[in-house]
């Protein structure tokens, strides 16, 4: 395998690594030979360089490497860009934010049995894996603008990284499974997967306790209402309140086990359960720290311009900076057609596009 700039790719050359947007959303699959109008299409969209297959490699000691390096730089790549997408915070703040949870990230996965793990879930299901990085993405958020120490944060990161593992022991299909919907022996095996995930984990001496009890508690909620025990307020830790309310957030966003809504919506149900399943304090947290409009979801305005949120105005929640794509005759605007909402004050966001 070797890197190498896109325009020195040469018409077959086979790529080694899956190529992501920034929305974690898979480009060009590894493996995928290489055509001329592949290479133009990775020029426009600025990228500057790729990992190519050399000639013979094949082995196994060479792959397990590739799929060890791939998963590292997507965890670190994929936190990064959650982050930066929902992240509501002052510049500086943020990047402070991104550099703690990126150098956490790289650490934590330096343990050959979180990543032995973490590479099970990936290839269990893509879906899990890019929740679990979401999740562990935004609970390290929440954690450090909790001001937790250090090393309460590392725990609900690989907490929040693992939350999901006893999936990789479930037998039913979750593909586009709903709870509310499905019978009850899939839901009882579905709802499972704590204990399976716990199970797997419970004699390991690498896991500490508080991850043992993300892992088995993450649907617990405060009011008894969750499962596997329906263990209330004073049961349930403080780790594990942060992890299942983010669970909660990137379930609901993405239909996971769920319907799917949209992000305001998610997070006007957050706020409804404050106090009565989720911690109050840490709602709190959560909604000073997602923005209500994430960076790059597509919105309609006031006047019916469709346009794409591009930054965040900080103490502004849903006034963000947007560009202006199609007006609502569907004609193109220009590509720099940018408002900023804190000085358009007569042009508000309407509704969003999300699916």
């Amino acid at each position: 395998m070797r890197k190498i700039p896109v325009e020195f790719i040469k018409d077959g050359d086979i790529l080694a690594k899956d190529l992501f947007t920034s929305s974690g959303v898979v480009l060009m699959s590894e493996g995928t030979k290489l055509k001329k109008e592949y290479i133009a299409r990775l020029l426009e969209l600025e990228i500057d360089q790729v990992y190519l297959k050399d000639t013979g490699e094949n082995s196994r000691e060479q792959s397990g490497n590739v799929i060890e390096e791939e998963v590292k730089e997507q965890c670190g790549a994929l936190v990064r860009s959650t982050i930066q997408k929902y992240a509501y915070a002052s510049n500086d703040e943020l990047q402070e934010i991104v550099k703690v949870a990126d150098d956490m990230i790289t650490d934590i996965l330096s343990d050959p049995q979180i990543m032995y793990n973490v590479s099970c879930v990936r290839e269990k299901s893509n879906a899990l894996y890019l929740h679990s990085i979401n999740v562990a993405a935004i609970s390290t958020l929440i954690a450090l603008r909790a001001k937790f120490p250090k090393k309460k944060v590392r725990d609900i990161t690989i907490g929040a990284l693992l939350h999901d593992i006893g999936f990789t022991t479930v037998t039913v299909d979750t593909t586009n499974l709903s709870l509310e919907t499905c019978d009850e022996k899939t839901r009882k095996e579905v709802m499972h997967h704590v204990v399976f995930g716990y199970t797997d984990v419970e004699t390991k001496d690498w896991v500490s306790k508080t991850v043992k009890d993300i892992i088995l508690h993450h649907h617990e909620r405060l009011d008894g209402s969750g499962y596997p025990f329906h263990q209330k307020a004073g049961h349930i830790k403080p780790e594990v309140r942060i992890v299942s309310l983010c669970d909660q957030f990137d379930s609901m966003i993405y239909g996971n086990l769920t319907k799917r809504y949209k992000v305001r919506d998610a997070m006007e149900y957050i706020m409804s359960q404050a106090g009565v399943q989720f911690d109050f304090k840490f709602v709190q947290l959560f909604m000073e720290s997602v923005a209500a409009y994430p960076i790059g979801i597509t919105v309609v305005t006031n006047e019916g311009d469709t346009a794409v949120v591009v930054r965040q105005n900080y103490k502004f929640p849903t006034r963000p900076v947007i560009r202006l794509l199609k007006n609502k005759d569907g004609v193109d605007y220009g590509e720099n057609e940018e408002r900023d909402l804190t000085k358009y004050l007569t042009l508000f966001i309407a509704d969003s596009i999300e699916y």
